[in-house]
C-alpha cells in the first residue's frame, strides 16, 4: 500500500510541474480582472462616442485600445508592444482579424496626423473591443 502512495505522490508532483513549466512557457498567470472597474470604464468609453461628433470617434477608440492593453497587462500577457501582447493571447480571441482590425485603426490613428474616421467604423471598432474584453475575462 505504501508504495501505491509514492506513485500517488510523484505523480501529483510531476503533474504540478507540468503545469508550472506551462505557465512559465505562455506568461500566463490565469489572473482573473476586476470585472466590475472594467464594466464602469467600458460604460464611459461607449457612452462618449456621439454621432454627430468627430473627435470623440477618436477618442473612443483610443480609450477602447487602452483598456484592452491594460487588461492584456493585467492578464500577463508578454510583450514589450501591445501587438507583442495580443500575439501572446492569440489563442483568447475569438474573431482575431476583428481585434486586429480595431488595433489597426487605432495605430492609424495615433500615427497619421490627418487620419480620421466615420461613426460606423468607430462603432464596429468598439463591438470588436469590447469582444476582446470579453474574450479576456473582463466581462
Amino acid at each position: 500500500m505504501s508504495w501505491q502512495l509514492g506513485i500517488l505522490l510523484l505523480a501529483i508532483l510531476i503533474i504540478g510541474a507540468a503545469v508550472l513549466v506551462v505557465i512559465t512557457v505562455t506568461g500566463r498567470t490565469g489572473k482573473n480582472l476586476d470585472v466590475a472597474k472594467y464594466q464602469r470604464r467600458w460604460l464611459e468609453i461607449e457612452s462618449s462616442l456621439k454621432r454627430d461628433e468627430p473627435a470623440t470617434h477618436i477618442t473612443t477608440i483610443l480609450s477602447a485600445d487602452k483598456l484592452v492593453d491594460m487588461a492584456l497587462r493585467e492578464r500577463g500577457f508578454k510583450g514589450e508592444t501591445m501587438g507583442e501582447r495580443m500575439k501572446s493571447a492569440n489563442a483568447e480571441w475569438k474573431n482575431a482579424d476583428h481585434v486586429w482590425g480595431a488595433h489597426k485603426v487605432r495605430n492609424k490613428l495615433a500615427h497619421e496626423p490627418d487620419a480620421h474616421v466615420t461613426y460606423e467604423i468607430a462603432a464596429r471598432s468598439l463591438v470588436a473591443f469590447k469582444q476582446a474584453l470579453r474574450d479576456l475575462g473582463a466581462f
